[in-house]
């Protein structure tokens, strides 16, 4: 797709929420000089304060495009679709609002990210829109953010960096300082209250999508709480959607070897802490199935709000990995700043501007980011403070 094809390189939906205003105003600072973006919403008032307090920093983008589109008006989201190369979505929880712009950018042929972390979601699009998208040339690319971009590219830069020619198994252990989005918690909640849809969208999914070519395999594998003796932590698992992201990677990249395992933890210095963060996700969990309670949890953590700049930037977050392959073992790392909010809005603000601009893999239908975008988006976020690193 050449420079004019379409009017706009990128458009942002959800910028009159927290996460999506972050996203915003990543893109007002580090877009590039001619970049040709817009915002898009259901209120034209909203937008117009959103741009208004762009433009008291960069009176340049007093001008910004602004575009009116419903979720649930599939004509307005195929007009959108169709005027731009790229669309970031942070609306959610996306399978409450998530599949009518999924499907008006399969159709279009238009690039799509998003921030979901909810695995029915992502499976029950690769059953409607996979086809469509590899038809149409769009890249479908879901998880941009903590969700799952540091565990993804983190575990390929593994894989890079142990270079096997054989098995390779890898553990990621994350760690977080911090508060996770409004957003991702009712993300989190939804997905914990549909256990019995979330297996039948997973086994569906698996009836469809082919298995990796020359026999090669990739799995996530479930651990067991245990002290890991190498990184000193205990780990707990993590019932996340970033263990099915990487290994898709897996079973799309060759790199990854014959028989590629990945298992995915949190981890905590103490094992007080891991029995209190098992509890509290056992907690939640459990509320998760009873309405009521389910209901007072998310009244209580609203979206499209968070912490004030002076507590993000006093947050962190690692993930390390342990590579295993040719009787060899390799330590990385992944580390950054704010993960549910700053952190995220930059992974978010880069994959986008990664597919407009960079000379990226030949790619369509749903991708993950390493299939997608690889080193290039690596790259990226490491020039503006992730950082990836081999310790050992």
């Amino acid at each position: 797709m050449d420079d004019t094809s379409r009017e706009f390189d990128l458009v942002l939906f959800g910028a009159t929420g927290f996460t999506g205003g972050l996203t915003a105003a990543y893109l007002a600072e580090h877009g590039p000089t001619g970049l040709r973006w817009a915002l898009v919403g259901r209120s034209k008032e909203k937008l117009e304060r959103v741009r208004a307090h762009l433009a008291a920093d960069r009176p340049e983008l007093a001008d910004l495009p602004l575009l009116v589109a419903d979720a649930s008006d599939p004509a307005s989201l195929a007009d959108v679709a169709g005027r731009t190369k790229v669309v970031i979505t942070t609306v959610g929880p996306y399978l409450t609002h998530g599949e009518p712009l999924v499907a008006a950018c399969a159709e279009a042929g238009t690039d799509y990210v998003d921030l979901t972390g909810e695995p029915e979601f992502v499976d029950r699009m690769y059953v409607a829109h996979h086809a469509t998208a590899v038809a149409s040339g769009a890249r479908l690319v879901h998880a941009c953010g903590f969700d799952s971009i540091p565990h993804d590219l983190g575990a390929m830069y593994t894989v890079q960096q142990l270079a096997a020619s054989g098995p390779v198994s890898v553990r990621g252990v994350v760690r977080a300082s911090g508060m996770f989005s409004g957003g991702t918690f009712h993300s989190a909640m939804t997905a914990m209250s549909r256990p019995q849809q979330m297996k039948e969208a997973s086994t569906a999914r698996r009836r469809v999508e082919p298995e990796p070519a020359d026999g090669r395999s990739s799995r996530s594998v479930g651990g067991k709480p245990h002290r890991d003796k190498q990184l000193g932590f205990w780990l707990l698992p993590m019932p996340t959607i970033d263990p099915f992201v990487v290994q898709r990677s897996g079973a799309a990249l060759a790199s990854y070897g014959p028989k590629f395992r990945y298992t995915h933890y949190a981890g905590t210095k103490t094992l007080h802490y891991a029995a209190g963060g098992a509890a509290g996700v056992g907690v939640i969990a459990l509320a998760a199935q009873v309405k009521p309670l389910r209901n007072l949890m998310l009244g209580r953590v609203k979206q499209g709000e968070g912490p004030d700049a002076a507590k993000r930037e006093k947050s962190w977050f690692t993930v390390d990995f342990i590579g295993e392959g040719d009787g060899r073992t390799i330590h990385t790392r992944v580390s950054g700043g704010d993960p549910g909010y700053g952190e995220t809005a930059k992974m978010l603000a880069e994959a986008a501007l990664c597919l407009v601009l960079d000379d990226n893999p030949t790619t369509s239908g749903q991708v993950t980011t390493a299939q997608a975008m690889g080193d290039n988006l690596l790259a990226r976020l490491h020039a503006q403070g992730i950082t990836f690193e081999a310790l050992a």
